[in-house]
């Protein structure tokens, strides 16, 4: 089992490191770069603002029928025709919601057209995730992989067309990047049903109010922790534009900054969304997660180490190499964004374990406090300090987040990281800085050559952690059959 989690974590990994990073920097930042600051600037707040409202569009349906379907795989084909049924219902209301709470925050019409689109597309991401959560649920972890990856392969190959191709008439505008999300994560939602499909027996739509109202009522733990952690990652940026007089011009200098942010983030995505079901057939089977636990955390926090001490040495550099509006304002915005990560690295395993274990109301406590946390010093950092105060306030928000989730779980689990774990990360922490010392000050190469060399000590930081590794948990061949 060793050797299949670290397979399926590989495999998880190269697919999207392949495909995502591309999507980020080659198409994501072309856009940006491309429509003005501002444009884009108001794109990143009314996608932020789309993501509020999460709760409602998923209402906790992928967490609860991931873990459930992990632990019980035969209930497939009882769940799948109602929630389907139970999650068109939540998109019809979370469209009127968006819509109708965007018209009295004061969006005007000439932005409906994009907020309708955006809106849209997030009830089709919603559908993926869900439909995915069948597939990993069953354990088909590289299936599920691949269609991690779907969505941004087929962006890529449409955008392409429209920045390169020359096959459209006039500049580039913000609406067909859009557009072109709709199509990809329509037809990926179409492929993930498919193979959905393939596993049930027979499908027929099903509408049982009971049974639709025990699933809202089994589901709503997940969804409030779907509401906390929506508000208090996407807040940032619509802040930001509502706050300031220049709001859509900072919120383009957050959002480029941000992208590099949510490029890591998708590591600790990746993990989690492998975790949970592990976790979930671990704990049904009463097999200790503390091995898994604590390899998952040292690795995920090592990666932490390695881009924060990469971006804090070259921020400047960074920002000004990706994006014709990068500065040192925007790099001292990356380093803040990049401590978060590390912060919030350790969440994506100790929360997955709390959300698997079902101690999703201790969880979200700790995301309340964290959202009043993050409220109060956005409003308090943003006026004075603009998007670098709101950076700022994202990382004593997830400083706060894990070291809530850390104190949850040796409460409730018995889990503490063991202290050589601890020890292994400073140190790593400790070479990891006197490399970038030494190659800062006397490396006869330019900046970007240094960069990569941090990253690829860190990377052997990480082979050195996984051939150290004695204590993961042998999984069953059956867990990812």
């Amino acid at each position: 089992m060793k050797r299949e989690f670290l397979l399926n974590i590989v495999f998880l990994l190269t697919a999207n490191l392949l495909i995502k990073p591309f999507y980020l920097f080659g198409i994501d930042r072309t856009v940006q770069n491309t429509v003005s600051e501002s444009e884009y600037g108001l794109y990143f707040a009314l996608f932020n603002f789309t993501f509020l409202f999460q709760i409602v569009n998923d209402f906790g349906i992928q967490n609860y029928n991931n873990r459930n379907i992990a632990q019980h795989r035969h209930l497939l084909v009882k769940y799948f025709p109602n929630l389907i049924v139970l999650k068109g219902l939540l998109s019809i209301l979370y469209l009127a919601l968006v819509l109708g709470i965007g018209w009295w925050a004061g969006y005007t019409l000439p932005h409906f057209s994009l907020l309708l689109f955006i809106a849209f597309n997030q009830i089709l991401f919603s559908l993926v995730l869900y439909l995915r959560s069948n597939v990993s649920g069953l354990g088909r972890y590289r299936l599920d992989s691949l269609l991690s990856v779907t969505d941004r392969l087929l962006l890529i190959l449409i955008c392409s067309v429209l920045l390169w191709g020359n096959l459209v008439p006039g500049p580039f505008r913000i609406e067909w990047f859009v557009w072109a999300q709709t199509a990809s994560l329509s037809m990926t939602a179409l492929i993930a049903m498919s193979i959905v499909a393939r596993r049930l027996p027979r499908f027929r739509l099903r509408i049982n109010p009971v049974f639709l109202r025990y699933l809202l009522r089994e589901s709503a733990p997940y969804a409030l922790s779907i509401f906390l952690m929506s508000a208090y990652y996407r807040l940032d940026g619509l802040m930001i534009e509502q706050l300031l007089p220049d709001g859509a011009t900072e919120a383009g200098l957050y959002a480029s900054a941000y992208r590099l942010y949510e490029a890591a983030n998708m590591v600790g995505f990746l993990f989690a969304g492998l975790l949970l079901p592990l976790f979930s057939r671990m704990l049904k089977e009463q097999t200790s997660v503390a091995p898994l636990a604590y390899f998952s955390f040292k690795l995920i926090t090592l990666s932490g180490l390695i881009l924060l001490v990469g971006a804090g040495a070259y921020h400047t550099e960074i920002m000004e190499l990706l994006y014709d509006s990068g500065s040192a304002y925007s790099g001292r915005i990356l380093v803040f964004l990049c401590a978060s990560y590390l912060a919030v690295s350790g969440t994506y395993v100790f929360g997955t374990l709390l959300v698997a274990s079902n101690h999703t109301r201790q969880l979200n406590y700790v995301f309340g406090i964290g959202l009043g946390i993050n409220l109060t010093l956005n409003l308090w950092l943003i006026p004075s300090l603009k998007a670098e105060g709101a950076a700022i306030a994202t990382l004593a928000t997830q400083v706060f987040i894990i070291a809530g989730e850390l104190w949850v779980a040796s409460r409730q689990l018995q889990l503490r990281v063991p202290l050589t774990t601890w020890g292994q990360l400073a140190g790593s922490l400790l070479l990891l800085l006197a490399a970038a010392q030494s190659l800062n000050y006397w490396a006869p190469f330019d900046w970007y050559w240094s960069f990569l060399a941090i990253l690829g000590i860190g990377g052997v930081l990480a082979l050195s952690f996984v051939w150290q590794s004695n204590s993961i948990i042998d999984f069953n061949r059956k867990n990812t059959a």
